[in-house]
């Protein structure tokens, strides 16, 4: 009898006992169009940043904050960045990519070097007050080759402006720049096609004129990118995002 009520009660303690939930993760990414969701029905555009969640588990929500067209003086001055911060939790991660339309020679959207070093500076204080996660990341290269075959990669002086923002900020960095740069570069100049906005005439409806566009890039492209940069947190053994990717991302080259 006594067993038995030892037995009961043991199972009701059990039973009252709950483990405390497992927190998710928000990956917040904030860039431009490179980076940005699209919608299926409008374009074949695709940006990297609307395939990172395919390579974490469940544990880990991805919000796409990037849109098309800004840079990071926009991204702050229509408060987008705004946006993010106030929704920062303790332990989140926030992706930052910009640099393409820093670097353009639209007044609307150009910022100087030193303004960008400044906002990239900005951004990694604020995230960190949160206690929250910065990571940096240089911006995919365009596909511009020489008469000699040789892929130019460069998008003005807001890469070199990132590395440097991330060493001294102590900041994790994924060069996408480079990594982008060296897979285009294998890839060649014609092969390379494949993965940008170059379209035939006819071939989708919102360009019946074709486009020849060597930014912005397709899925194959987009997916490509977001295997680098994952590669790129296995590099870095970002914790704890290398332990919430999906098995079969754990080893991907």
């Amino acid at each position: 009898m006594l067993k038995n009520c030892r037995i009961l009660l043991l199972c009701l303690l059990l039973v009252g006992f709950t483990f405390p939930a497992k927190k998710e993760i928000t990956i917040y990414l904030a860039g431009d169009s490179t980076m940005q969701t699209y919608k299926e029905s409008e374009t074949p555009m695709r940006g990297w940043g609307q395939y990172l969640g395919l390579f974490f588990d469940e544990d880990v929500k991805v919000v796409n904050k990037a849109i098309g067209g800004r840079s990071t003086r926009t991204f702050i001055s229509e408060e987008r960045w705004q946006g993010i911060v106030d929704n920062l939790q303790k332990g989140d991660w926030v992706f930052i990519q910009f640099g393409h339309n820093d670097n353009s020679s639209n007044p609307a959207r150009h910022t100087t070097p030193e303004d960008y070093r400044n906002n990239l500076r900005k951004f990694v204080n604020e995230v960190r007050a949160k206690k929250a996660n910065p990571l940096l990341l240089t911006s995919i290269t365009t596909r511009r080759f020489d008469e000699q075959g040789k892929l130019n990669t460069a998008i003005g002086p807001y890469p070199d402006i990132t590395r440097e923002v991330a060493a001294k900020l102590k900041v994790p960095l994924i060069d996408l720049n480079r990594k982008t740069g060296e897979y285009v570069q294998s890839l060649g100049e014609e092969e390379a096609k494949k993965l940008y906005m170059w379209l035939e005439p006819g071939e989708h409806p919102k360009y019946p004129d074709g486009l020849q566009d060597d930014t912005h890039m397709q899925e194959p492209g987009a997916l490509k990118v977001a295997e680098l940069a994952v590669k790129g947190i296995r590099e870095l053994k970002l914790k704890p995002l290398v332990k919430n990717l999906k098995p079969e991302a754990q080893h991907q080259e």
